[in-house]
């Protein structure tokens, strides 16, 4: 499947803001299934400087520096995207959950590792850790396990704009069940990691128009959050969307991940002046034709 992305992020401020710097992850996140075909950046006004690296993750980074005042910042995101994501493993043919756990304890799983500690958005918390622990029973195989827990939260928890910030504890999700896709996504990463699976958090976008004959899926329209769990040396990692109750395949686009949001936040920065501002997000992710131009 070919996308077209567009994401701009816009900032209306109250007063000039003299000096900026800002890191943006908005390029999206070559894979062995996932192929950049373009990509670009624009700014208003244009930035004084501009650098272009890798983060620790891997994932691609942009840093913006503004030296002029300007009342009004936006930054755009362009690419083009082709995405062809195999299916996951058959889930009775993956490890048992425990046996995955202990793994990232071997030379093969050390780069794992690092995705099962608590973090401030996704702490190890003890009723996520329960919640989870009720599909991973002893034994189990870990993709079965993690298949009934994405669907238990698609299901028992309420998609719900405007009832969490950034700033929502894993706790409180877990209290309210209702929330948006930031908040599924560090409420399920902590109760992987409660009980010892490597869980990172994902950026990215989804497909604004459904398939023919199918509903259009909660998070479209902005960015989007999911979460990959590893499922051993031999499987590596498998996404799965709790906002959505499905395995990613070709319906998303990944930005990049990190052990948090505070990890992959597509526009962050530090700026002197500014008094209050609004901030306005447009996401389109939409299928091209074979025949459309790159």
């Amino acid at each position: 499947m070919r996308y077209r992305v567009r994401h701009t992020t816009s900032y209306a401020y109250g007063t000039p803001v003299e000096l900026a710097a800002h890191m943006v992850h908005l390029r999206p996140r070559p894979r062995p299934w996932q192929t950049v075909l373009s990509e670009r950046i624009t700014t208003a006004p244009t930035p004084a400087r501009r650098r272009d690296g890798l983060d620790h993750f891997g994932n691609h980074v942009t840093w913006l520096f503004m030296d002029l005042p300007h009342a009004d910042f936006e930054v755009t995101s362009h690419a083009v995207v082709d995405v062809d994501c195999p299916p996951p493993p058959a889930a009775q043919d993956t490890l048992p959950w425990e046996d995955v756990a202990q793994a990232t304890h071997t030379p093969e799983g050390w780069q794992a590792a690092e995705f099962r500690f608590g973090t401030a958005m996704a702490p190890i918390d003890a009723e996520a850790k329960a919640y989870v622990s009720q599909s991973f029973t002893r034994g189990r195989p870990v993709l079965a396990a993690l298949l009934e827990l994405n669907n238990r939260f698609f299901t028992e928890f309420r998609f719900r704009a405007g009832v969490t910030s950034i700033a929502t504890p894993v706790a409180q999700i877990m209290r309210q069940r209702e929330g948006v896709c930031q908040d599924f996504s560090h409420a399920l990463i902590s109760g992987l990691r409660g009980i010892g699976l490597p869980a990172r958090y994902t950026s990215g976008y989804i497909r604004t128009k459904p398939p023919p004959g199918q509903v259009k899926r909660q998070g479209a329209d902005q960015s989007h959050a999911w979460v990959g769990c590893w499922l051993g040396p031999e499987h590596g990692w498998v996404d799965i969307d709790p906002t959505n109750g499905i395995v990613v395949k070709d319906e998303h686009v990944v930005l990049g991940w990190g052990r948090d949001f505070s990890d992959i936040s597509p526009v962050r920065g530090v700026i002197l002046g500014g008094g209050d501002h609004v901030v306005r997000v447009g996401v389109d992710l939409e299928p091209m034709d074979a025949g459309d131009a790159v």
